[in-house]
C-alpha cells in the first residue's frame, strides 16, 4: 500500500527542491493520491476540461446580441447554436463516454494496470518539451487521419461525417464525434506521451491544454486573444481556420498547427477586412 513513508523514502530532496514543480507535485501526491492514481482521472480530467471550457461560449452562444462586445466576433452571424443543439453535442459526448470510454479504460486496468506514480515531478523543460512533443506528434496523426476521411466517401460517412453536423462550429461540437473518432483520437493522446516517457503531471497538462485549443478551434468567435491570434507567423490554425474547414471541408485538416496544411496545400487563407472576418479562400 502507497503511503506518506514510502514517498519520504523515495525523494532525493537535494535533487527534487531544485525542481520548481516538485511542491505542486508532492501537494497533488500527499493530498490526492486516491483521485490521481485512478485509472479514470484522466478521463475525467479530459472530460471536466471539455466541459469548463465550453460552458463560457455557450453562454455567449445563447446570449447572442445581447453582447455586443463579444457577438461582434461571431464568424457566421447568420448561424447561431440552438438549445437543443448544445444538448444533443453534449449528450453525444456523454453517451460515448459512458458506453465506450469508460469500458476500454477498465479493461486496460484490467489487462495492464498502470505503474506507481513517480516521487519526482519533472523539470519545467521536461513539461515544455514533452508536451510539445507530444501535440506536434498528435497534430501529424490527425493531420493525415483527417485528410484521409475527407478523401475516401465511406471512411467519411461511416466516421467523420457525423462531426459536420453543422456547419458553423461551437463550443459543445468539439466532442460532437462519433465513437470510432473519440476512441482513437483518446487512443493518440495516452499513447504518444507514453512513447516519449513523459511525466504524469505533464500528460495531465498536455490533455488540458490541448483541449483548450480544441474548444478554440470551435468557438466560432475570432477573438483577439485566442492562442491562434497570440501566436506569431500564424503557426496555430484557430476558429477561423476550422470554422471554414466546416464551410469548405476540402482544407485546413490539421488540429491545431499550421505547417502541414502550408506543405500539402491544403490552406485557405483568413483575411480580416472592414471589422468583419472574410473567409477568403485559396484554390486547392
Amino acid at each position: 500500500m502507497w503511503n506518506v513513508s514510502e514517498v519520504a523514502l523515495q525523494l532525493p530532496t537535494s535533487r527534487a527542491s531544485e525542481r520548481l514543480l516538485q511542491p505542486l507535485w508532492d501537494y497533488l501526491l500527499f493530498h490526492h493520491y486516491s483521485l490521481i492514481s485512478s485509472p479514470f482521472f484522466p478521463v475525467l480530467l479530459a472530460f471536466a476540461s471539455y466541459f469548463i471550457f465550453s460552458c463560457p461560449f455557450a453562454i455567449l452562444d445563447l446570449l447572442g446580441e445581447q453582447v455586443p462586445a463579444f457577438y461582434s466576433y461571431k464568424i457566421q452571424k447568420e448561424r447561431r447554436p440552438t438549445t437543443s443543439m448544445m444538448m444533443r453535442s453534449l449528450g453525444m459526448a456523454v453517451y460515448n463516454h459512458l458506453v465506450f470510454v469508460v469500458p476500454v479504460v477498465l479493461i486496460n486496468n484490467a489487462v495492464m494496470p498502470a505503474p506507481p506514480l513517480p516521487a519526482i515531478a519533472p523539470t519545467v523543460w521536461e513539461l515544455f518539451s514533452g508536451g510539445l512533443g507530444a501535440l506536434l506528434i498528435f497534430d501529424t496523426q490527425y493531420f493525415f487521419w483527417h485528410m484521409a476521411h475527407h478523401k475516401n466517401g465511406h471512411l467519411y460517412k461511416w466516421v467523420h461525417a457525423i462531426h459536420h453536423d453543422y456547419i458553423s462550429p461551437f463550443s459543445w461540437s468539439t466532442e460532437h464525434l462519433s465513437a470510432v473518432e473519440l476512441m482513437t483520437v483518446g487512443l493518440w493522446s495516452n499513447l504518444d506521451p507514453l512513447l516519449l516517457q513523459c511525466h504524469p503531471l505533464t500528460t495531465w497538462t498536455l490533455t488540458i491544454f490541448s483541449i483548450w485549443l480544441s474548444v478554440e478551434d470551435h468557438i466560432g468567435y475570432d477573438l483577439p486573444w485566442t492562442p491562434s491570434r497570440l501566436v506569431p507567423f500564424g503557426l496555430l490554425g484557430g476558429a477561423l481556420a476550422h470554422d471554414l474547414h466546416h464551410q469548405k471541408p476540402s482544407s485546413n485538416f490539421a488540429p491545431f498547427f499550421s505547417h502541414w496544411d502550408r506543405l500539402f496545400g491544403t490552406t485557405n487563407n483568413v483575411v480580416k477586412q472592414t471589422g468583419k472576418s472574410k473567409l477568403e479562400e485559396k484554390d486547392i
